[in-house]
């Protein structure tokens, strides 16, 4: 079977890492023909093509490729177009009071995590991680969170179609997800709110020189991506931290490290994607310009040759060079804040729920560039050797 078209296997989805390394020690860097694109699943090239902006393009355009207006954003641009936009975001980041957003978020953290104690159990994926992580990302751009319902299809749609190189079914459904989305923000810099990240861009949008078509799409992606990111990590931490024996006690005792091993272990992003702009060696494989490469970080994040027994959790690793967030110009801009939002969620977890078990196995979504959980059904309460039921 296609070596990737088999990680969409629901047993293989659940754990893909044996599989990457299958492909890493027999083909560390391939050609795909579905995918028409080289695949890279060695730590060391993924790094060097993340942290290499000149010689691997995020903007396709730089490829001769034509990028619609509404897809140019601070995921898609490459500098120096990105960078003017990406300060503008960067200093909006540092000028928000995130102790007050996170003082807010605790607070609802304890109270989503009482309500659920007194059930006989809990989805965890869309009765804490979602609510948390739309909260999180609204309140931190300024915004009223939008009806889940509404708001969770939707993004799962749009994550959905970053696998139309596999799928192209998924493709039409995400671009018109991607639309509603885009309807739905593009009102924030006509009518700013008066507080949050939107209001600082707006009040400053006109001395950074970046286009208003890009800031809008900007700041959609960091609605859309801030959500995605953080519901899956917490998800699949969770999972992670509930499914193996001993996890959610180490965890209490190495907070420092442990989130960055949990990301290391079993990242939401599992892939990305650059393009060539100039003929080049990589992985000892000669590149084309205008040939795709394809990224597989979930692999790389499992590279015996840079981390030590990487199947093995290992909440106290340190020093932890994963690519959970990416390298480079394009490194996710609100990883501080997504780590932090995981630690504060499970340090609560761990500390007042500490019998807190699974009481199903995890579902997984069947997406393989940005893994995460479909519903994860969880109990905190003790075991008394009775059936819990949902």
């Amino acid at each position: 079977m296609d070596p990737i078209l088999d990680l969409a296997r629901p047993s293989v989805l659940r754990n893909p890492y044996p599989a990457y390394a299958r492909m890493r020690e027999t083909s560390p860097v391939f050609w795909h023909e579905l995918l028409g694109s080289w695949v890279l699943t060695r730590h060391a090239d993924c790094l060097a093509v993340l942290t290499d902006s000149n010689g691997f393009a995020s903007d396709w355009r730089r490829a001769g490729e034509e990028i619609p207006a509404p897809l140019l954003s601070v995921q898609t641009l490459d500098p120096p177009e990105h960078t003017a936009v990406r300060h503008l975001l960067l200093d909006g980041f540092r000028a928000q009071d995130r102790q007050a957003l996170h003082d807010d978020l605790e607070g609802r953290i304890t109270d989503l995590l009482a309500e659920s104690a007194r059930r006989p159990s809990f989805d965890l994926v869309g009765d804490l991680a979602e609510p948390i992580a739309l909260r999180f990302v609204t309140a931190f751009l300024g915004v009223p969170a939008p009806e889940l319902d509404w708001f969770v299809p939707m993004s799962r749609t749009v994550v959905d179609g970053m696998d139309a190189g596999l799928w192209p079914e998924k493709h039409e459904p995400a671009v018109a997800a991607r639309a509603r989305l885009a309807e739905y923000a593009g009102g924030w810099l006509a009518d700013p709110p008066k507080e949050g990240l939107i209001a600082y861009v707006a009040a400053h949008a006109a001395e950074s020189g970046v286009a208003e078509t890009v800031l809008r799409n900007s700041l959609r992606a960091v609605l859309h991506a801030g959500y995605e990111s953080a519901s899956r990590l917490l998800g699949n931490a969770a999972a992670a931290l509930l499914t193996t024996p001993g996890a959610l006690d180490a965890f209490r005792a190495a907070p420092a490290t442990a989130v960055d091993e949990l990301i290391r272990y079993d990242a939401p992003v599992q892939a990305d994607a650059r393009v060539c702009v100039a003929d080049t060696e990589l992985g000892g494989v000669a590149m084309k310009a205008g040939d795709p490469v394809t990224l597989f970080l979930g692999a790389a994040n499992h590279d015996p040759l840079r981390f030590a027994h990487p199947a093995e959790l290992r909440l106290d690793r340190a020093p932890n060079p994963h690519l959970g967030f990416g390298r480079g110009a394009h490194a996710c801009l609100g990883a501080s804040m997504a780590i932090r939002l995981t630690g504060s969620v499970l340090g609560a977890l761990a500390r007042e729920y500490p019998l807190a078990r699974p009481v199903a196995e995890p579902e997984h979504r069947r997406n393989l560039t940005l893994r995460g959980l479909d519903r994860f059904e969880v109990t905190l309460r003790p075991d008394t050797g009775e059936e819990v039921r949902p």
